[in-house]
Order: structure tokens, then sequence, then C-alpha cells
């Protein structure tokens, strides 16, 4: 768990929800999106993220108080912009050595997903409820993730219909564990204009 410096540690006595920021994808690119996993994710090997679950992620918070729900979300109403445009790309294996995802890219022609990613993380950080990574930022969403005892293919022949399409509503999620995977719940929703 991560805390601003020069804020309190959060209260261990709190509930703590797993959280995360992320754009949702319009119906149209989840379709394209849920149609290449069909075609790309062999279920003996991965394992399919839902069609509901489909996102672009821009922030992962982890395990964060309760209480700071509405610090986020205040965040990401001052963050909104209008709503990038995307184009989905080619199909990614991550990490790229011994990798346990199957995602598909997502192109950012005019910078504007790049832009507000920053804004979001900047945020977020100015707020004390996220640490940025290190690493830069990577535009994807996941579709699969390899089963357990079972090991990625080197590479991947499918590719998405290159779709472009205008980012969905930025949204505040929390994820719940279950033994089937991730489940994930909306807390906020901006819609951006």
């Amino acid at each position: 768990m991560t805390h601003d410096a020069s804020s309190p540690p959060p209260d261990p006595s709190s509930a703590h929800l797993r959280l995360f920021v992320a754009l949702e994808l319009t119906p149209a690119a989840r379709a394209a999106v849920a149609a290449f996993r069909d075609v790309a994710a062999d279920p003996r090997i991965w394992r399919p993220v839902p069609d509901e679950a489909l996102h672009l992620t821009l922030a992962f918070l982890g395990r964060r108080p309760e209480g700071d729900v509405e610090t986020i979300s205040e965040v990401l109403r001052e963050t909104a912009t209008p709503p990038p445009r995307l184009v989905l790309g080619p199909a990614l294996l991550l990490p790229p050595r011994r990798s346990r995802v199957l995602a598909v890219a997502l192109a950012d022609p005019d910078g504007t997903l790049a832009a507000l990613q920053g804004r979001v993380s900047a945020g977020l950080e100015a707020a004390g409820v996220f640490v940025a990574e290190k690493r830069p930022f990577r535009a994807h969403v996941t579709v699969a993730r390899v089963r357990p005892r079972e090991r990625a293919p080197r590479s991947i022949d499918a590719a998405p219909e290159p779709l472009e399409f205008h980012a969905g509503p930025l949204t505040l999620f929390v994820s719940r564990l279950h033994p089937r995977g991730a489940r994930y719940e909306a807390l906020s929703r901006v819609t951006l204009h």
C-alpha cells in the first residue's frame, strides 16, 4: 500500500478497498475486443476476462481506505477532458518475457490519452492516494490471463479489428477478488465531453 509521506498513513482499522481508475470501452470497442479474445485465447491456456470487465486501466491504486473514494472521485471530476480518440492495435503478450497476460494495444493518435493519464496520475499523487509507476504508461486492454501451470505462446497470430472509437467514462472501480477471477464494480463515473 502506498501513501503520501506528508500525510498520515491510512488507518489500518478502517475498511480497505482494492481500487483502480480506468476508461470504459464503448459497446462497439468492447465487442471488437471480445471477438479478438474469443479467437486468440485458447481456453486450455488462457482464462478469459469477461466482456463486462474489459477496460483500459489508467492508474492502479491498490488497497486504499474506504474514505479515499470521495477524494479520488473529486480528482477524476477535476481532470475530466474530452474523451480520447483511440484505435485498437495489435495483440500484446505481457510482460514480454514469460507472458502472463494477453492484451490488445491501444493507439493514441492525438496524444489525448497520454495527456489524460498524466493528469489523472498527477492529480491522484497530489491528493496523496497514488504513487505513479516508474515504467512508462502502456495503453492496453487485458483480454485473458494465463492459467496456472500453463505457458503462454511466444506469439499470437490473430489481431483485433482496427476499430477507431472515443473512450467511455472515466471510472473508479473496486476490484473484489474471487476464485474465478476479480470482479469489478464502478464506484463513481465521470462522463467525458
